[in-house]
This record gives structure tokens, sequence and C-alpha cells, in this order.
């Protein structure tokens, strides 16, 4: 019993060290952007400070384009999630209740294009968004996101219908519904905290990417990890103010994904208990 005890003591111990661990460097970048670029820049870490609204305001400065920034990576965003669900759906459809003997093959392949560097196909890519006029493009950029995350969405969503017992979609086929009538009135439905927790997911992957970002647009599709970028400059690194704009950037999907934890994390247990 006590050592039972000691090992779930332990255990709660190593727990919350893990948090603590995880959660400093935000704990840390949110000190530092209510601190002046002086204070920001010593060598010795200062806890104890005068807190400044300084650099967010400079952050928020008309000449910024912060709400520019932020559209555009809330249109790309959530575009991309949407269309990102639209094609996976149907496809994870098919492959989980009508699967041939190349589906175990479509979905390893699907997940190994994961495994390919993004700067490995940065050049062929690039050339052909400058061939079609796709550069610094909101559409471009939506492509590239919806691309990106494809095939965890298509896997995410397979894992949650294969959860669904088949008997359903026969008995609905056996009632006459057409293919479509049992994906929209028979599947998704049952489906639903699922798809939730895939398109929060596909969501914050868009909105938190900044390779694609920074390489294909330039100031008209640029979102916010382009407005982070540009506080460094070849006089140096603005810690204080690249702080300040990083909570404002990261401050949108952290306040969504607070008011939608139960949603995601009752997706993510779908079917897990059966």
């Amino acid at each position: 019993m006590n050592s039972n005890r000691f090992t779930n003591g332990a255990l709660g111990v190593l727990a919350w060290g893990v948090a603590l661990l995880i959660f400093f460097p935000i704990l840390w970048l949110l000190l530092t952007s209510f601190k002046t670029e002086q204070q920001a820049f010593t060598v010795v870490p200062n806890f104890f400070f005068s807190p400044t609204l300084e650099s967010f305001k400079m952050a928020l400065a008309q000449g910024s384009g912060y709400w520019h920034y932020a559209w555009n990576s809330a249109l790309t965003a959530v575009a991309s999630t949407v269309i990102g669900l639209a094609l996976a759906v149907p496809a994870a459809y098919a492959m989980a209740f009508y699967p041939n003997k190349r589906t175990d093959f479509l979905l390893v392949w699907m997940v190994s294009t994961k495994f390919i560097p993004a700067v490995g196909v940065l050049i062929p890519i690039y050339l052909v968004y400058s061939a079609v006029g796709l550069l610094d493009n909101a559409l471009g950029l939506t492509l590239l996101f919806t691309a990106m995350n494809l095939p965890i969405i298509v896997w995410m969503v397979y894992s949650y219908f294969r959860d669904i017992p088949k008997d359903i979609v026969e008995a609905a086929d056996i009632d006459g519904a057409s293919i479509m009538q049992t994906l929209f009135k028979v599947v998704l439905p049952l489906a639903l905290p699922g798809l939730a927790s895939t398109g929060l997911l596909a969501l914050i992957l868009a909105w938190n990417e900044s390779f694609w970002s920074i390489t294909m647009t330039d100031h008209s599709a640029a979102t916010l990890a382009v407005y982070i970028a540009s506080f460094k400059s070849a006089e140096g690194l603005f810690w204080a103010k690249m702080s300040a704009a990083s909570v404002l950037a990261i401050a949108p999907i952290i306040v969504l994904g607070w008011f939608t934890q139960r949603q995601m994390v009752r997706g993510l247990t779908f079917g897990a208990v059966k």
C-alpha cells in the first residue's frame, strides 16, 4: 500500500515537472513581452522587473500590419481545414467501409509523404507557383496547407470511421439508403466528435505553419509567421517586440484550444472504449 502511494506520488511529481518544463518557454515568452528591449537583452535572466506594454503597443501600431497578417492566418487556416475535411471524408469513408487490396498501401504511402523534408520540395513548388502566379497569394498558401495536412486528416478520419460498426452501414444499405445518405445521415453524426478534433488539429497545424508562409509569401498573403520574422532586421533581434508579436500570434489559437479542449479530448478518445 505504501509503495503504491510512493509510486503515485513520484509519478505525480514527474508529471508536474514535465508539465512545467513544457510550459516554461511560453512563460518566458510572456515575461519577455512585458520587458523593455534593454531588459530583454540582458545576459542574466531577470524575473523581477517593472512590466510595460510598450512592446505590445508597437506590435499593434497601425504601421505594423498585425490585423492584416492575422486575417491571412485565419483565412488560410480555416480554408485549408475545410477543404482538407471535404477531401478526406469521402476518401476515408471509401477506405474504411469499402476497402480493397491497395487500401493499406495507400494509407502507408500517404503517411510516408510526411517524412519528406519541406525544403526538399521547395524549389519545384516555388517554380510552379511562380509560373502560375500563386506566389504571395492566399489561394496558393491555402492549397499548400491543405496538401500538408491532408495525409494526417485522412488517417485520423479513417481511424474514426473504422471504429463505427459496419453493421450500421450494412443496415442502412439494406434499408435502401444511398452511399451519400449513409455517409451524411448515419456515419458523419456518429463520427462528429472525431471530425471536430481532426478539424481543430488541422487548424492549429495550419495556423502555426511558418516555413511555407515565409518562403512563399511577401506581404499580400503573409501570415503571422512573417509578421514575427519581420522583427529581425540588420540592426539585430528585437526580443521584446518579437516576444509581444509572438504572444499576439499564439493567443487566438490558445484561447480556441482552451474553449474546445473538452471536445478535442472527446474526439481523440473516440472509440477507445468499446
